[in-house]
């Protein structure tokens, strides 16, 4: 394809008068996966919420396969083959696991691609199809972040965003959680990590980009920011590449 999946041209994005997002640019392609990293305060989740249309870009423009998504509303966003796995999961606490999975449906829009379906959700997630009848609110952690996912996956996006998926997961679970990402690369999903765990991000996105205050500090490859360890430490707190040397 000519276009990319999800493009970021100058968008400025903030809270009221405060503007936290200063002409952020950047674009994910297609099958591709870029890390949004950076300490806490620094715009991450706002940069997903502008996207998702939470809030209103103050000026720049978002492009979704090179159409204008800037101005939609989240629900028509979402139609067009954005989803999105929030922070704190935000699952439906009084619904089942099938009635969280069927209430996001949505036909794929993408003909040569098989839809993502409840029967697709449950191979991915097989815990999932064994807990199909208990109560969102009953799950593990592990499990509510697995539901989170596949609510997502059941949208039939394009272009994935998942903010801080593996925050209060047991290790085990975060290497899981990194599989299935990868997994989802490979069947041409177009991802946008914001992940405070450097060692999962970095061992699974192709881009990375990380934001300090009020400005973009790194924008390239994962290997070459890999390859930065004084980088790494100044602005992620990560004293030691060595780390980051293998993937999930």
């Amino acid at each position: 394809m000519g276009t990319e999946a999800l493009s970021l041209q100058r968008v400025c994005s903030g809270y009221g008068e405060s503007q936290v997002l200063h002409d952020l640019s950047f674009a994910v392609g297609h099958g591709r996966m870029l890390a949004l990293l950076g300490r806490n305060g620094v715009g991450k989740t706002t940069c997903i919420n502008t996207i998702i249309g939470f809030l209103r870009a103050k000026s720049g423009e978002i492009l979704l396969d090179g159409e204008p998504i800037t101005s939609l509303t989240p629900e028509r966003i979402v139609a067009r083959g954005i989803g999105l796995v929030p922070q704190g999961r935000r699952i439906f606490p009084t619904l089942t696991v099938r009635e969280n999975l069927i209430v996001a449906a949505q036909s794929s829009r993408q003909q040569q691609q098989a839809a993502w379906t409840l029967r697709r959700v449950y191979e991915l997630f097989p815990r999932l199809e064994e807990r199909r009848a208990n109560l969102g609110g009953d799950l593990s952690g592990g499990e509510m972040q697995m539901l989170a996912i596949g609510r997502a996956l059941m949208t039939n996006p394009r272009v994935l965003l998942l903010d801080e998926p593996s925050e209060g997961l047991a290790p085990l679970v975060v290497h899981e959680l990194g599989l299935i990402l990868e997994r989802l690369k490979r069947e041409s999903l177009s991802i946008v990590l914001v992940e405070q765990n450097s060692m999962l991000a970095l061992g699974i996105a192709d881009e990375a980009i990380i934001l300090g205050s009020a400005r973009v500090d790194f924008r390239g490859s994962v290997s070459e920011l890999r390859a930065n360890p004084g980088l790494l430490d100044q602005h992620l707190g990560v004293t030691s590449s060595a780390q980051l040397s293998e993937g999930p």
